[in-house]
């Protein structure tokens, strides 16, 4: 009881300054003369200090510091160095997120398939899958080593025990959920126990020198899962995206301490695994002989790797007295936008009791303002049936005003279109330099750029336009 009664006195609690009145938490208001701000805190512990104590290493100039242990080391997937910046780093701790099924467990395993040698050991730990499940994926993609040590562990402690008993260079944790330290309450993939397991192996690679590569779940809505403190004690974040019923998949640098974050790797899955793709533009295409009305190119920017992609387009009579509007890839609200840029500016009052339905190829999203002139040209080609010129590709952002406005890498977007064969392209004013034998045209507004519709196949011409002819 005297214990018990010396905590509760060394418990700090808080008083109002007006009319006395005691409580345990602190209100902005007392409950008693309802005063606000009067409730202050009394009988709080001294506050302690900590003592100077030895240190581990001493402190030296900057410039004496040994910059060769944050070398990289290729992970060999070429698409994934450039992500990371060259490779793995010695120490590192990377996080790799995205949805389920997206294809995480099947990037990781390939790269420790080609990761693995007899100087650099690999250990592949799973805690969601049996070892034989894991051992099927990797005959399918190919990644079977005699140096890729595999393991289906669930506690934390026999993860430690295995990193002791293999010495591995590369550690690939599959998923950092699923594993639990018996010391620490509460069930896997609780706030405690994450930060608990994140903790452990990231001093784990951190002494060793080893890199350690920890796959995470998502929320519903696209977000890390776990506490924040997960992405502030890693060194990288990665975010694997994708559309699971498309093969087109994107691994997105969220933070990185040994690198930028604006690099974008492109993957294809198959039913052989994943594979890197240098150039997955084509991917976002369709080649035909002749053009199709409602369709139009533009070239994207992930990162700072350029890509061009189709826009397409259907418009066709409604049935209904509020006609649908169905989006996909495409941001709805951005193309509610051009609809109604297209029916107050450019003069085109056919799209308003009409079904619209837009879409990209391949899978890929569109977020980027530079596709608006792009969706603004399919729309209206769309609407009047009359295909827009071979080879031609449309970029800019279109305001309310019905102005195209600049956006930035025109010239890294001009020489992408060129290098894949297009010769004609749309742009706002002053692009810049302009790849030798590519015809550019400057259009100020979207008046402009509906010129390139040949009038002759209009159902409705835009007055205006007419009118500037």
């Amino acid at each position: 009881m005297a214990a018990r009664t010396k905590s509760s006195k060394d418990r700090p609690s808080y008083r109002c300054t007006e009319c006395g009145w005691q409580t345990a938490k602190w209100l902005g208001r007392c409950a008693e003369c309802q005063a606000w701000g009067t409730i202050e805190e009394y009988g709080a512990p001294a506050v302690r200090t900590t003592a100077p104590g030895r240190v581990t290493t001493s402190a030296v100039p900057i410039g004496q510091v040994d910059a060769r242990q944050a070398t990289a080391r290729p992970t060999g997937v070429p698409e994934l160095d450039r992500v990371l910046g060259g490779g793995l780093v010695p120490g590192a701790v990377v996080l790799v997120a995205g949805e389920p099924g997206v294809g995480k467990s099947t990037l990781l395993l390939d790269v420790a398939g080609k990761s693995a040698s007899e100087e650099h050991k690999t250990l592949y730990v799973t805690g969601e899958e049996s070892a034989s499940q894991v051992r099927m994926r990797a005959d399918r993609i190919k990644a079977i080593d005699d140096h890729l040590y595999l393991a289906a562990e669930t506690d934390l402690a026999a993860v430690l025990g295995h990193l002791d008993a293999v010495k591995p260079s590369l550690l690939i944790m599959d998923s950092v959920q699923t594993v639990a330290s018996p010391e620490i309450d509460g069930a896997p993939g609780g706030m405690a126990q994450v930060r608990e397991v994140a903790g452990a192996l990231i001093r784990a690679s951190k002494e060793r020198g080893m890199s350690t590569l920890l796959v995470g779940h998502v929320t519903k809505d696209g977000a890390i899962a776990g506490p924040r403190l997960l992405e502030h004690l890693v060194d990288v974040v990665l975010s694997f995206e994708g559309d699971r019923h498309a093969r087109l998949r994107l691994v997105r640098g969220v933070k990185n301490r040994y690198g930028t974050t604006d690099e974008v790797g492109c993957f294809e899955l198959h039913d052989e695994g994943i594979t890197g793709l240098a150039d997955p533009s084509g991917l976002f295409l369709t080649r035909r002989d002749e053009p199709v009305p409602g369709t139009c190119l533009t070239v994207t920017l992930e990162g700072r790797r350029p890509l061009v992609a189709e826009v397409q387009a259907l418009t066709v009579d409604s049935q209904i007295p509020s006609p649908r509007r169905t989006t996909s890839g495409l941001e709805t609200s951005r193309v509610s936008m051009m609809l109604a840029v297209l029916e107050q500016r450019g003069k085109i009052s056919a799209l308003g009791k009409r079904d619209i339905y837009s879409a990209t190829v391949g899978g890929v999203k569109l977020t980027e303002p530079a596709a608006d002139l792009a969706i603004a040209l399919a729309l209206a080609s769309a609407a009047s049936d009359t295909p827009l010129p071979k080879n031609l590709v449309a970029i800019g952002e279109v305001g309310l005003a019905g102005e195209v406005r600049r956006v930035t890498g025109v010239q890294r977007r001009l020489a992408e279109a060129h290098r894949l064969g297009f010769t004609h392209a749309l742009v706002p004013s002053d692009p810049g330099k302009i790849p030798p034998g590519m015809k550019v045209l400057e259009v100020a507004d979207i008046g402009d750029a509906l010129r390139v519709l040949p009038k002759s196949r209009r159902r409705e011409a835009p007055r205006e336009t007419e009118e500037r002819r």
